[in-house]
């Protein structure tokens, strides 16, 4: 077992010099991982300027200490969210980071119902953040850890796929809290692929695209399973690989016949890859990533309409 699984990494700009709980603060090096601060040490303003200088962009915690943490954050949270005095980015930055540290926990247990209600609170918070804050989406782009990416990329979805249906639908709180778990959670499959097909950085076999494209039915059947999650969930995690044309996967649906929150979360989980740093390239721009996928868009691998109407919203949001 790797023994990166036992620490979690925590984004600097998210660790509050207020808010953040006593817990030891560790950077990774060379592989190693070194202690920064001990417990009884709390994490100042000069820390965050000098890890600044030094272009540090995680600190890691024992995940042993997560469950303090998490209190602390979720806690403090809706406080944070509401203070004047800090920006929109210092906000973003810990509700995202938050979210992100509430996810793989989901993914650990999706069965825990505490779990699940303490996503459902994620969920209102980002809605309601990405609802009011022109420049909430800014914020997505700082908490990536390489180790982390699938749970990060979750929240991006999130956050996307909760904004374009506030502005482009009529849908009731709980059916919008759905479509937001439904996000967290739509890539769970993936923890049935293995870490050397998943972290692979040359192109997939086949056989190993084959298994990759499981991920989608493994993860709907295991969370039904589960008795958890509702319809909407479920046809999030199931359709989310469909396409407009019929041929995504698993079911090759077509048109409209793919629910429409699996179709703008399609589209959502496109942009959010595309504008993500990975380990074997770098983030494409927003327009660079709105380029490739008008490309796909045209051969019909979208709704066009609703794809036009996602460019509209995110441009809008990008050029705020």
């Amino acid at each position: 077992m790797s023994k990166d699984r036992y620490w979690r990494a925590i984004s600097i700009d998210s660790i509050s010099t207020e808010y953040f709980p006593s817990v030891a603060l560790y950077l990774r090096t060379g592989g190693n991982y070194v202690l920064y601060k001990d417990s009884d040490s709390k994490f100042t303003l000069t820390d965050y300027r000098r890890l600044e200088r030094s272009l540090t962009e995680f600190l890691y915690v024992r995940s042993g200490d997560m469950e303090i943490l998490n209190e602390s954050m979720e806690i403090s949270l809706a406080e944070v969210l509401a203070r004047d005095d800090l920006s929109s980015t210092a906000k973003g930055r810990i509700l995202y980071q938050t979210s992100v540290n509430c996810v793989i926990d989901l993914f650990e247990s999706p069965e825990t119902t505490a779990n699940l209600l303490r996503c459902r609170n994620m969920v209102q918070h980002i809605l309601q953040h990405v609802a009011a804050d022109p420049h909430a989406l800014e914020s997505l782009k700082t908490i990536i850890d390489h180790n982390f990416y699938i749970f990060a990329h979750a929240v991006q979805v999130a956050a996307l796929s909760l904004l374009i249906h506030e502005k482009l639908f009529n849908v009731a709180p709980d059916e919008m809290i759905d479509v937001g778990i439904g996000c967290l959670v739509h890539d769970y499959g993936m923890i049935f692929i293995t870490g050397e097909v998943l972290e692979k950085n040359d192109a997939l076999s086949e056989i190993e695209y084959y298994k990759v494209k499981q991920h989608t039915q493994k993860g709907y059947e295991y969370l039904k399973r589960s008795g958890n999650y509702s319809e909407v969930v479920l046809n999030i995690v199931r359709y989310h690989h469909e396409r407009y044309d019929g041929s995504g996967y698993p079911t090759g649906l077509k048109g409209d016949s793919i629910p429409r929150s699996g179709q703008v979360v399609a589209i959502c989980d496109v942009y959010s890859a595309l504008i993500t740093d990975r380990a074997y390239r770098k983030a494409n721009s927003h327009s660079e990533a709105i380029k490739i996928m008008h490309q796909e868009a045209e051969t019909g691998a979208f709704n066009i309409d609703l794809f036009n109407d996602f460019v509209e919203i995110v441009s809008e949001r990008n050029s705020s």
